[in-house]
């Protein structure tokens, strides 16, 4: 297949079309802004040029000899850069240097602050100046980063750098906009004499629908099996699920996930502000029960959980919640959604599933 430039065989098109990309990449705002200033110049004089733009007259008459040694070209305007050739260069006594380098290999990737008093000690035993936490961060840059990476070996042998699984954070614009379509996982934990114990809880970020049950343990098949439970009660599909990134949200609750086709969100590292909703969940439920009840939960688990279902069917159908103006409860928002009302058929009138049975 053949291209044709429908401007071939135009007369001064090559010479426009490089004045163009000369003017696009190669000559900065700058050097235009010079060039104006030298028009003005020559024009109105050089007290007027002073005045209106603060320019000395002898930086003119270098910008014009510029110019004239550039032959015109106004890339010869671009200003240049200021860096020096003979940089300072950082002097220290070889040994500090020997040490820094020892104490970053044997304590991996550690911190110029946390360098800071070993090497100090080190210093002060040889009477020595010790730099500051800034000249160690700079010494480190200068002796190669000194930064090391786990490493494994690929299948022809060679060694390659373990790189950090990605995975999927919540988006900053992201909001649930009905029922279902995101579920946000946290858990309690509670201690008593060494004894931990923990409570499991999820939300429907759009109607605040809440589910909790207590647990002796918060693992990954803990948390995948609670999951299936809340999809299962839920009377809506799920969407998206957001959690943390602690371990009990990962093997087989990704598994489950996968298995769903839940998209699993994560918050950012030490970001609990990105799962609010169910961080001020967790609060109303120790406020309300869970704290008034500790007893009975390391006691008597069961009847515990019992308690803890009333008072769950309490909250979701009875007690209003502030996200609607203290006017409808959690089953009042997810039943009277918009969302699936617009889409379901004539016969249906309460918001439930349509059968023709």
């Amino acid at each position: 297949m053949r291209i044709f430039n429908k401007f071939r065989g135009t007369k001064g098109f090559i010479s426009t079309w490089e004045r163009v990309i000369r003017f696009r990449y190669m000559i900065t705002e700058q050097a235009k802004q010079r060039t104006k200033i030298l028009a003005f110049w020559e024009e109105y004089g050089t007290d007027a040029t002073k005045k209106a733009f603060g320019t000395k007259r002898r930086t003119l008459f270098l910008w014009q000899k510029k110019l004239k040694e550039g032959k015109g070209k106004l890339e010869a305007l671009n200003p240049i850069k200021r860096t020096p050739k003979n940089r300072r260069k950082r002097v220290w006594d070889t040994r500090i240097l020997t040490e820094l380098r020892r104490i970053r290999e044997q304590r991996k990737n550690l911190g110029k602050e946390k360098i800071y008093p070993l090497l100090k000690k080190y210093t002060d035993t040889l009477n020595l100046s010790c730099p500051s936490v800034c000249t160690i961060g700079r010494l480190i840059a200068d002796l190669g980063g000194l930064r090391v990476s786990p490493q494994k070996l690929g299948y022809k042998g060679k060694i390659l750098k373990v790189n950090r699984k990605k995975i999927l954070r919540k988006p900053k614009d992201f909001r649930a906009m009905y029922p279902g379509h995101c579920i946000a996982l946290d858990t309690i934990e509670k201690q008593r004499n060494g004894v931990r114990l923990y409570i499991l809880v999820a939300e429907d970020l759009y109607s605040r629908t809440g589910f909790a049950c207590a647990s002796v343990s918060h693992s990954s098949k803990t948390m995948a099996h609670f999951l299936y439970l809340v999809s299962q009660l839920f009377l809506y599909p799920i969407k998206h699920v957001l959690t943390d990134n602690g371990s009990e949200f990962k093997k087989y609750f990704n598994q489950l996930c996968t298995h769903k086709d839940f998209t699993h969100f994560h918050t950012y590292p030490r970001t609990p502000k990105m799962n609010a909703h169910c961080e001020r969940l967790n609060r109303t439920l120790q406020e309300e029960f869970i704290d008034y009840h500790l007893n009975l939960l390391f006691d008597d688990m069961t009847k515990f959980n019992t308690l803890f279902r009333e008072y769950l069917e309490f909250y979701n159908t009875e007690r209003v919640h502030f996200a609607f103006r203290n006017k409808r409860t959690p089953l009042q928002a997810m039943v009277q959604s918009d969302h699936y009302q617009s889409n379901l058929p004539r016969e249906c009138k309460d918001g439930w599933a349509h059968t023709s049975i």
